[in-house]
């Protein structure tokens, strides 16, 4: 079968649509419940990291979120303007910041617990099926080079 750009180029034909269209409307399920407790996306899922291992680098944190520094740096920045997270140089590599939670930070989690709950209670897919779009999602990152192993520990095979 010879390549036909014109129907290659159909919006209908791009992963990259139905993928960006869904991020986005999950992220939005998110807002009413981040925006109660002053936070965006981005930084809870940098809460996220960091309720489960408080005390990582920035680097560390990059790796797990997928994100680059540039993106990262700033909102840390911000963070701990707010007293939520505490940036600090490495004593053994003074190059390397690690990123710590202050009171403030941790008691978030407490006030962020229903959350995820909440969220997938808006999702309309049968849990069999979003584990296994949750599956593919990580072999299709995972197959880019991203999020090797570590973010499908949680999912029953």
């Amino acid at each position: 079968m010879q390549y036909d750009y014109h129907e290659a180029m159909k919006l209908a034909n791009q992963l990259c649509f139905p993928l960006y269209a869904a991020s986005r409307n999950v992220i939005s399920l998110y807002t009413p419940y981040l925006k109660s407790l002053g936070l965006t996306y981005t930084q809870y899922i940098v809460f996220l990291v960091l309720w489960e291992k408080d005390g990582i680098t920035v680097g560390e944190i990059c790796e797990k979120l997928m994100l680059d520094n540039g993106t990262l740096s700033p909102l840390l920045k911000k963070m701990e303007q707010a007293g939520l997270v505490i940036r600090q140089r490495s004593r053994e590599d003074e190059r390397v910041v690690e990123i710590m939670l202050t009171d403030e930070g941790r008691a978030l989690q407490e006030k962020a617990k229903e959350i995820p709950q909440k969220v997938a209670s808006c999702i309309d897919l049968p849990e069999e099926k979003a584990r296994q779009l949750y599956k593919l999602l990580y072999e299709l990152l995972k197959n880019q080079g991203y999020g090797e192993t570590t973010h499908t520990k949680g999912v029953s095979e």
